[in-house]
């Protein structure tokens, strides 16, 4: 829902975004992570909380995205990470599809 304090940016259409692969983002200056998988759509800081590599790069595999670098996982509804050597969250940003587009908001969930 949006708030006076959360605004909502047009991303791109649904139909733009490969089934369970990442695409990077920019918006306002930052890095965004996009993933579709099935009729939902995540988003993620696309920068691993191990490494500084853009996650963007790495492979989905249902709810999770690897970073291509040294292989650390994270949860892509949550951010936590679920697999070594990341120990440290990345955020992730609230997305809503509206008449087959996505939006996103630049206010973190955590």
């Amino acid at each position: 829902m949006e708030t006076a304090n959360d605004t909502f940016h047009r991303i791109c259409p649904v139909a733009d975004l490969p089934e369970e692969a990442a695409v990077r983002a920019e918006v306002d200056g930052i890095p965004i992570a996009l993933v579709r998988t099935g009729d939902e759509v995540f988003a993620v800081y696309d920068e691993c909380s191990h490494a500084a590599v853009a996650l963007s790069e790495g492979d989905v595999e249902g709810c999770t995205l690897e970073c291509w670098l040294h292989g650390s996982r994270f949860d892509l509804r949550t951010g936590r990470p679920t697999g070594l050597p990341a120990t440290v969250p990345v955020k992730v940003y609230p997305v809503e599809i509206r008449d087959g587009d996505v939006y996103l908001s630049l206010t973190p969930k955590n």
